[in-house]
């Protein structure tokens, strides 16, 4: 990151990896609506298509050095947004039982508490960790694939048992990388207190 370039706000915004970024926020509402009015094969290929744009943003970015403050907000924003929405949809269409919702979103609400910690001390929310993306990424194929589960049932004895797998590999990553953030949160607070002493 040393040679990372400093960029304007209006060029951070104009990077491919943010452009993708920014697509895959866009197309959070219209996700949901098709999750929402069962149009469930027309779902599968947008959350399929955000996932594609999750991998490729980090790949353009790493590529072209176009890792950017901004970047680093918006992608975890898309991502959970996408995540979020997935589970309200699927728990009001009953595709997924409420307590995996609550587990998942209880992860996000309990890494909510310690922003205004790291405000306190001068951070802002901290990069996310590679657990918490490899969590995430799980998460965004365990999604269509309980989504296909739930359409297309004669493959649904094959697609099933690996969907539940990605969803709970996705959610034991989720929370490990939750409490690796929030031990570098601890740390910081330590240092913080430490100075001040």
């Amino acid at each position: 990151m040393g040679n990372q370039p400093t960029l304007s706000m209006k060029e951070q915004f104009m990077t491919v990896p943010n452009l993708l970024s920014m697509l895959r926020l866009a197309l959070v509402p219209v996700f949901l609506y098709l999750l929402l009015t069962e149009k469930y094969f027309s779902a599968i290929v947008v959350l399929a298509l955000s996932s594609l744009t999750d991998y490729l943003d980090g790949y353009f970015a790493r590529k072209y050095n176009q890792v950017t403050r901004l970047g680093q907000l918006l992608d975890p924003a898309a991502d959970r947004l996408y995540i979020f929405s997935t589970l309200v949809g699927l728990s009001i269409t009953g595709i997924i039982p409420v307590w995996l919702a609550l587990v998942i979103i209880g992860r996000d609400l309990v890494l909510a508490v310690a922003y205004p910690i790291l405000a306190t001390h001068g951070y802002g929310p901290l990069p996310v960790h590679y657990l918490g993306k490899t969590g995430t990424f799980a998460l965004l194929y365990a999604f269509p694939l309980l989504l296909m589960a739930y359409i297309w049932q004669p493959i649904a004895f094959i697609v099933e048992p690996l969907a539940w797998a990605f969803a709970l590999w996705g959610v034991g990553l989720y929370w490990w990388g939750a409490a690796v953030y929030l031990r570098q949160v601890g740390d910081i607070v330590k240092k913080g207190n430490s100075k001040n002493h």
